[in-house]
Order: C-alpha cells, then sequence, then structure tokens
C-alpha cells in the first residue's frame, strides 16, 4: 500500500478506502463498484471542466467527442497500467486464473474507484488536483482535430486499435418521396454482438449516424467478467 500511494503521489488518512477501491466484486460484497460509480461522475465532470476552459470555441458535440476520448475505458486502463495497478488488485481466484489483473474493464473501474477513494478521503480540491496530475500529458496534448473526424472513421480507428473486427453497415429502411428519402441504417460489431441504428437524408448520413451511436454504445460496452 505505501508503495502504490507513493506512484499515486497520494497519502490516505483511511488505507481502508484504497483498500475497499482495490478490491474487484469477484471477492464478495465489500468491493469497488459504489466506488467504481461515484469515480466515473467525478473524472466526467474534472474533465469536462477542462475541456470547456482550454476550448471556448468547441462547441458540445465536439466537447463531448473529445471528453468521451480521454475518460474512455481505453484510456483509463492506459493510466491503470502506467501505474502498475494489475499488481496491486484483490481479485477472486476465477479473475486471478483467468488474467484478470491485466483485463482493461477491471483496470479501468480501479481507477475510477481510486479517484473516489481519494475523493472521500479528502475534498473536491484534492482530488480535481489528482486527476488534473494524472491527465496532465494527454490534456495538453489533445486537439480539437481528434473531435473533427467523422464517426465512421472514429469508430473504425477505436476498433483498429483495439483489433476488434470492423463494422458491417447495412440499410434495412428507405422510405419517403425519391427527392426526401428518409434511410435507417444498421450497424453491427458482431464479434461484440452489437448493433446500432442510424437514420439521415441519405445513406452515408445514416450510416455517419449509426456510426455515432455504436461509438457511444461501444464506450458503455463492458464485456462479461
Amino acid at each position: 500500500m505505501h508503495r502504490l500511494q507513493s506512484r499515486l503521489g497520494y497519502q490516505f488518512s483511511n488505507e481502508s478506502l484504497l483498500n475497499v477501491a482495490l478490491t474487484h466484486r469477484s471477492i464478495g460484497q465489500r468491493n469497488n463498484e459504489r466506488f467504481e460509480f461515484l469515480g466515473d461522475s467525478i473524472i466526467g465532470f474534472i474533465i469536462a471542466d477542462h475541456l470547456y476552459h482550454k476550448f471556448n470555441t468547441a462547441d458540445e458535440g465536439q466537447l463531448s467527442r473529445l471528453r468521451a476520448a480521454l475518460v474512455k475505458k481505453e484510456t483509463l486502463a492506459d493510466i491503470a497500467r502506467d501505474l502498475e495497478l494489475g499488481k496491486y488488485l484483490q481479485l477472486g481466484a476465477g479473475e486471478l486464473k483467468s488474467g484478470g489483473h491485466a483485463r482493461a474493464s477491471i483496470l479501468a473501474d480501479a481507477v475510477e474507484a481510486i479517484i473516489a477513494a481519494i475523493y472521500l478521503d479528502s475534498d473536491y480540491p484534492t482530488v480535481r488536483n489528482f486527476v488534473s496530475t494524472l491527465y496532465q500529458d494527454r490534456l495538453e496534448g489533445i486537439s480539437l482535430k481528434l473531435s473533427d473526424k467523422d464517426p465512421k472513421t472514429r469508430l473504425q480507428e477505436v476498433l483498429q486499435s483495439n483489433k476488434i473486427d470492423l463494422p458491417v453497415y447495412k440499410v434495412i429502411d428507405a422510405s419517403g418521396p425519391q427527392h426526401k428519402q428518409l434511410f435507417l441504417v444498421n450497424c453491427a460489431i458482431s464479434s461484440l454482438s452489437l448493433t446500432a441504428t442510424g437514420k439521415g437524408s441519405s445513406k452515408r448520413k445514416a450510416e455517419q449516424d449509426a456510426a455515432q451511436n455504436m461509438l457511444e454504445k461501444y464506450e458503455q460496452y463492458q464485456p462479461a467478467k
């Protein structure tokens, strides 16, 4: 615990909070799930606040896309790996055998839980400073160009970076007169059993809408633990 707190740059007054934050639900009822819930909201607000002041000409959509990129599971898991959190996690026997200490979803949850633990152990200014330090390089390096990529391109890049099969788009309905048709498109990632639909005045616009909806769904995706 002392070594981890040194890596975190934060010394807990109540170390039991850190212990809970590192305890996966496979251990039992006293686990980090409630901390995850709180930490998710805390980090989302802090990152949103940073982005709001950093990009004062960005619109809501651009800010939302930037925030999603910073708080997504993959980013949080990378932060966890930088902190070597895997070696400190408390997992049940099944999770230990299946490599849970390296699983992105579990690592991401642990980061959120630790952020909540620090908040509960201190106050908002302290946890804000912690998250700001944790994200310093990422916040300095992020650009509005990331938010300017169209949804299909961003979805493709996200899936490719995680070695997931690319989505398949299919028009499932086209209604209305020829000059004013409305297209309904389905976007499916078969390997994840995820589907999303989109609509638009052209096939391309409907595919972009479906891709955006899939991106949002993918951000919430949690594989079976």
